[in-house]
């Protein structure tokens, strides 16, 4: 299928799902990017609340897509810089070599076998000295295996800090703007309609709006490496077509890509089907994908060039998050060559 008629096929397939989640209350609204080369085409259905539209500059809470927007191509850059060995271990990094988490390698973070406690709840070091990476650290380790956690992108934020001696939304900041990504930023951010809210936690209250949904990164101040980033669907677009642009001949660069093709390369059996790479699920069509928890996803298929980027606030009624899966589906659908092929 051209490049145009699947923009146009998946832009509309995309949109049809959006309309009947709006339609039935699941989510407020949503905006979408769907790309290939130079070209790409959004849709932006339904409203952020009760009042506003959305459109595809709103920004949007990106949850867990901050591992792969954020933390992930600042461990590429610190590898190729030399001041930071996937297989080193965190010892190397932090001291206490008698913790349990001493010998997890940041390798082992990126594919979720590092075996670091998979309860993220960091309410029990508040009112403490006790620094966080000891803290994460010094808890007793999983049994060995796959096992996706937050804990180890939370550590991994905090090393790339040491490591440069610089804010993570500082050195967010300097990659995001060479890169071409002018709305993407850490929290907190202005109530405004330019801003989706998340979840209304308690009755009788106002959503949680223009600060971190997830509960970790709003204890760590809304800056972590597992959560915290808000983005637009024209900034996601940009971070899709600058990554894969990278993975094909981009040696030279903000990420070298070499490190992009690694990590978009089956480290370890993932379950379902899937493996994961160094941070990103890939499926058995090739598909490389991360999801955020508030509804958010971003999807790529390096061999074709194509990308469909998603973001909705589909925690605004609640956390069943209704539909999402249908979403998802459609989105990772539109990429896999034997699904175009057959509606071409």
């Amino acid at each position: 299928m051209r490049d145009g008629d699947w923009l146009t096929e998946t832009g509309a397939r995309i949109r049809g799902v959006l309309k009947v989640m709006v339609d039935a209350d699941w989510l407020p609204g949503g905006a979408a990017v769907i790309g290939t080369g130079g070209m790409w085409e959004f849709v932006a259905v339904g409203r952020i609340d009760g009042e506003h539209d959305t459109a595809p500059d709103v920004s949007y809470d990106v949850a867990s897509l901050t591992k792969v927007m954020a933390t992930w191509p600042l461990v590429g850059r610190a590898v190729a810089e030399g001041v930071l060995d996937l297989n080193a271990p965190m010892s190397e990094y932090f001291p206490g070599e008698e913790l349990p988490g001493a010998w997890v390698t940041t390798r082992q973070i990126l594919t979720h076998t590092s075996r670091l406690n998979q309860v993220t709840w960091l309410e029990r070091y508040v009112g403490t000295d006790q620094d966080l990476a000891e803290a994460i650290l010094e808890d007793p380790l999983e049994e060995p295996g796959y096992l996706y956690v937050d804990r180890g992108f939370i550590l991994l934020g905090l090393l790339l800090e040491r490591l440069y001696g610089r804010g993570l939304d500082r050195l967010t900041a300097d990659l995001w703007n060479r890169l071409g990504m002018r709305s993407t930023t850490y929290g907190p951010l202005p109530r405004s309609p330019h801003v989706a809210p998340t979840e209304r936690r308690l009755v009788g209250t106002a959503p949680t709006w223009g600060v971190v949904h997830d509960e970790a990164a709003a204890l760590m101040g809304g800056v972590a490496g597992h959560a915290g980033v808000f983005s637009t669907a024209i900034d996601l677009g940009a971070f899709a077509r600058e990554m894969l642009r990278l993975s094909e001949d981009g040696e030279e660069g903000e990420i070298p890509g070499s490190f992009i093709r690694e990590s978009w390369t089956p480290q370890v059996d993932a379950g379902n089907g899937l493996s994961r790479g160094l941070g990103w699920l890939i499926t058995p069509e090739g598909v490389v994908y991360h999801n955020g928890f508030t509804g958010t996803s971003l999807f790529m298929h390096p061999e074709s060039g194509r990308y469909v980027g998603v973001l909705t606030n589909a925690v605004h009624y609640g956390r069943d998050r209704t539909g999402l899966v249908d979403l998802r589906t459609a989105a990772r659908a539109a990429l896999i060559p034997q699904a175009r092929e057959s509606s071409s």
